[in-house]
């Protein structure tokens, strides 16, 4: 499976590419504001796990707190 996220500020032009995309028997989603924001946390969780551990009071002086 393949995705293609896109991204306009004209809706017409998403509008199109969607009505395209379904006369080709393309699956097609609009994705919401929350949808894309999950998808943005969940690949920066991806991205900062390490597997490691470390130590939560050190995490926290780092932090200033």
């Amino acid at each position: 499976m393949n995705t293609v996220i896109l991204h306009s500020k004209s809706k017409n032009d998403l509008d199109l590419l969607l009505e395209i995309a379904k006369k080709f028997g393309i699956k097609a989603k609009v994705l919401t504001e929350t949808e894309m924001e999950d998808i943005g946390l969940g690949n920066a969780v991806k991205t900062g796990q390490t597997g490691k551990f470390i130590d939560t009071e050190s995490f926290l002086k780092k932090l200033g707190r």
